[in-house]
């Protein structure tokens, strides 16, 4: 079985697993698990940042990011598709007492002025902009990229509001335009990056920003069910991935690209859009929804993800091979031309 669904579903390397059995652990409730603390050190480090906390998930350390820069009652810009939006099962509201708007989803095209134009300013009786979150790469975007001139310009045209990018996989925007770390680092106030997307980590994400604001994240962490123990059995994991795991995603972003190429002539992707490693596929011309299509493709060895009706996405990842993404474009392309 050939799972293309998301690259969530690596497992551990061997060498990543014997980290995590070699790993020294304490309890990081009490902040005194090593393997942990060096983690948190190394990835503040790599964005130019002064500190980081370890989190269970990404939807953990982003609703973490946002309470740090909106008080409930305030408000929250961002796209109309991002995750924050629409895959966090409203925890802004629910947790948090944030007010949410947004933004036409338009994936990685940011429209620097319009997103400027819509702050709000404190005052009775208006609701008050405190935060804009913008992700990086965009994942109903298709994994696009949003260029770093455009990120600087909406920190130059929104001074005064805090930014976050949910930079879950950021690891993949540096790799696909080259640009370090630390330049996505000086745009944002806070970032949260995933372990566990791309790198091959079974779990784990960071939020990465000030001191001052990594010791109030424990606190919100903490009152989230979010205090772990022994952990460095997992921060191993991620220390490992992101040692040895970044540079390679240039290889998931060629075998996406391939992907896209072999099926473009059916009309249900663009190449030269497919930057990273997710493709998406619109099947608004096609005979098939993607839930027939996904249905199809699982009896054919292949498992892909519908998103939308008429959307489906293939990701690359560490445990797909080239073999693997030839027998997707069989499958894939059989089905999709009617063979």
């Amino acid at each position: 079985m050939v799972d293309l669904r998301s690259d969530t579903v690596t497992r551990p390397t061997a060498a990543m697993r014997e980290a995590m059995a070699s790993a020294p652990v304490g309890d990081d409730v009490f902040g005194d698990d090593p393997t942990v603390n060096e983690l948190e050190a190394y990835v503040a480090s790599l964005f130019g940042h002064e500190a980081a906390l370890f989190c269970p998930s990404g939807t953990m350390a982003n609703q973490i990011a946002l309470q740090l820069h909106v008080q409930p009652g305030a408000e929250l810009l961002a796209g109309g598709d991002a995750h924050v939006v629409t895959y966090e099962l409203g925890a802004a509201a629910a947790l948090g007492g944030i007010t949410t708007r947004t933004w036409p989803s338009v994936g990685a095209d940011l429209d620097v002025e319009q997103i400027a134009g819509m702050i709000r300013p404190a005052g009775y009786p208006s609701v008050p902009t405190r935060a804009i979150a913008v992700e990086q790469t965009h994942n109903l975007g298709g994994g696009s990229v949003v260029p770093l001139s455009v990120l600087q310009s909406l920190r130059e045209a929104s001074e005064g509001i805090a930014l976050h990018c949910d930079g879950a996989r950021i690891w993949h925007a540096h790799v696909a335009d080259g640009v370090p770390l630390t330049s996505y680092g000086a745009v944002f106030d806070t970032l949260s990056v995933c372990l566990s997307k791309g790198l091959g980590a079974p779990v784990g994400s960071l939020v990465v920003g000030s001191r001052e604001r990594m010791a109030q994240a424990r606190v919100i962490r903490k009152r989230m069910g979010g205090g772990m123990r022994q952990v460095g059995i997992l921060a191993a994991a991620g220390r490992h991935a992101l040692e040895n795991h970044i540079s390679r995603l240039a290889d998931d972003h060629a075998r996406a690209r391939r992907l896209a190429e072999a099926l473009a002539p059916l009309g249900v992707v663009d190449p030269a859009k497919v930057r990273t490693n997710l493709v998406p596929l619109d099947l608004s011309k096609s005979s098939l929804d993607s839930p027939t299509l996904a249905a199809l493709a699982a009896k054919q060895g292949v498992l892909i993800a519908p998103m939308l009706p008429d959307v489906a996405r293939v990701v690359t990842h560490l445990d797909v091979d080239d073999e693997g993404v030839d027998q997707a474009i069989v499958v894939l392309g059989g089905l999709l031309s009617g063979a």
